[in-house]
Formats: structure tokens, sequence, C-alpha cells
């Protein structure tokens, strides 16, 4: 039997896994679609049943599986609704909106996956699965190039969602790299910082666009991020690891070059789905895959995400003292 996966969240990046859910991925099935629209969730339903009630779907008897796309304040209750009544949960990031509703979910996930017998929560930190960021991973773990010095992250979107704050941007967008980067290294953040001043765009309405924030992990490597939500020019992700013999660092996926009036060029992606495309389709079918044959839960777990959260938390704080280093209070 496959695994009957309930998607609720019908945007972007709930009809894009519902999507791949019915068409792309082995062993699962989408049982059906929730969204608060409910001629969305009918359209992205792929044959399953449609609901306007999130909770009418996680605890729908068809439902072997439960994935979170609603908007970031639906979180912490729908983990938890779903750990409740026994289901696989893939939350998408961030876990939670703050670091105490994180906290809530990964104590009543420890206690609903000691009584399955199986780990039932995880967190969708795509980049965990791909190709380039494993590459990136693994060169730092083989010791390649030497001990890592620093690390330099960009992330740039066309632009930004309605109602952006500051700490939106960190707790939602920055909380990539917030992950990615103690995964990466293998060496927790201990403390940041977020820079204030800079010319601002003026694409961006009532926050810093763009924000620079710094970031020391435990083993004492300096990472710096560059967040730019309304880059206007496209959507980008770019990380650079220096190391004592050398650098290496991502390059920018393009699957055409043009040559026209006397240019030679390629096109950025509008947002992030091609370019992270395959990454979803591998953290998707692991996932499954981990449901069907018992192995262990490939996934960020929610420690990792409550992490992340905490860190989140520590940048906000540094905002609000004006850049001040503030440590992680794990």
């Amino acid at each position: 039997m496959p695994v009957r996966v309930g998607v609720i969240g019908a945007g972007i990046m709930g009809a894009d896994h519902a999507r791949n859910l019915a068409e792309n991925i082995g062993g699962a099935s989408l049982a059906g679609v929730a969204d608060i629209d409910a001629a969305r969730a009918r359209e992205h339903a792929h044959g399953g049943f449609s609901t306007d009630n999130a909770l009418e779907l996680i605890n729908h008897p068809d439902v072997d599986a439960v994935l979170i796309a609603s908007h970031d304040s639906t979180h912490a209750e729908l983990a938890l609704a779903a750990l409740r009544a026994g289901k696989h949960v893939l939350c998408e990031k961030p876990l939670a909106q703050n670091a105490a509703d994180s906290r809530a979910i990964v104590d009543a996930a420890r206690a609903a996956s000691q009584r399955a017998g199986k780990s039932l929560l995880g967190v969708g930190f795509m980049r965990r699965f791909d190709p380039g960021h494993l590459r990136l991973r693994r060169i730092v773990e083989e010791d390649t190039l030497g001990k890592v010095l620093m690390v330099h992250c960009v992330s740039r979107n066309v632009s930004s969602a309605p109602g952006t704050s500051n700490e939106s941007a960190i707790m939602n967008s920055a909380i990539h790299e917030l992950d990615s980067l103690p995964w990466l290294l293998g060496s927790a953040i201990t403390e940041v910082a977020w820079i204030p001043g800079g010319a601002g765009s003026a694409h961006a309405e009532g926050f810093q666009d763009p924000a620079f924030m710094l970031l020391r992990t435990a083993n004492g490597v300096l990472a710096t991020l560059e967040l730019y939500l309304n880059a206007r020019h496209g959507y980008s992700t770019q990380c650079e690891v220096v190391c004592e013999e050398g650098t290496v660092s991502l390059r920018e996926p393009a699957n055409v070059e043009f040559n026209r009036d006397g240019k030679n060029f390629v096109e950025y992606p509008a947002d992030w789905r091609p370019r992270f495309a395959e990454a979803y389709r591998t953290e998707l079918q692991d996932w499954i895959r981990s449901i069907t044959d018992g192995a262990p839960n490939p996934l960020a777990s929610g420690t990792d995400g409550l992490n992340a959260s905490l860190v989140g938390e520590a940048m906000v704080e540094s905002m609000r003292r004006g850049g001040q280093f503030v440590p992680v209070a794990y």
C-alpha cells in the first residue's frame, strides 16, 4: 500500500508538494489537500479529497502522513494535532514562529514517537537534499581543502512577501542558513549579529533590505550572510567556503545559455522552485521510503528546527540591540 499523504496549504509550496506526491514520488499517493480557500484545495487535490478544514484532513482515516505547508503561524497548532493523531509529519520550515512553540512540538514528537516506536517528525529544510550543498558538506567532512576559516552566504529573492518585517525576514528566510550552516560545518552556531544601517532598497517597505548578518560557530568559523529579499534580478542562493588550502562554492545552475544582441548570458529563475526542484523531490522520496521501509527518518529533526529557531531569536535580539553580538541560548 502506498503512503497516503495529506497536504495542508495549497499555496505555491503546498501546490508543488501536492503535484510531486501525485505524480513523481514512488510509494506515495496524494490522499487529500486542505486549504482555507476551498476552491484552491480542490484545484490541487489531483483526484484526492479536498477540504477547508485542516483538522479534518489530519484526522481523516485515509491519511497516513501529513505535510504542513500552510502559513508559518499555523505550523505549531497543526504539527501538534498531527502528532496527537499519531501521523507522520513533514513540517515545512520554520518548525514554528518562535522557540517556545518549537520546543513544545519537539516534546510532543518525542512522546508520540515513543508510542509509535519510530520517529514521526521531520522539518522541511530542503537544502540538506540539494546536490550542491551535499557536495560542499562532503568536502568539509573529508578535509579536502584543509581547515574551514570562513563561509560567505548570499540569499536573494526577486521580491518580498507582503507584510515582511525584519523579524520575519530572519525567522522565515534567513532560517535556511541558520539550519544549513551548522549542518554544513558540523558545529553549532554560538553567537550572531545583525548589522544595522546601509542603503536600503526602495522596494522594501518597513524593513531593512538588504540585511547583513554575522554568525560564529563553536569551532571558530565566522560566517557572513547577505539577505536581499527585493533583488529584482532573480532568485539566487550562494555559498562560498574559505579554507586554508583553497575555496569551494556553489555554482548558479542554468539549463540554457544565450548569445544575443552582442551579449552572452544565462537566466535567473523567478523563485526558489526551479533551483531546488531536485532537492524537494529527493526530500519527499526519501521521507516516503523511510516510512515504508522503516529506515531512519532522513529529514532535519525537530531538534534541528528548534535550534534554528533559537538562533533566529538571538538574531532578532541582536537587531533590537543595534547589532551587538548575542549568544545563542540552547
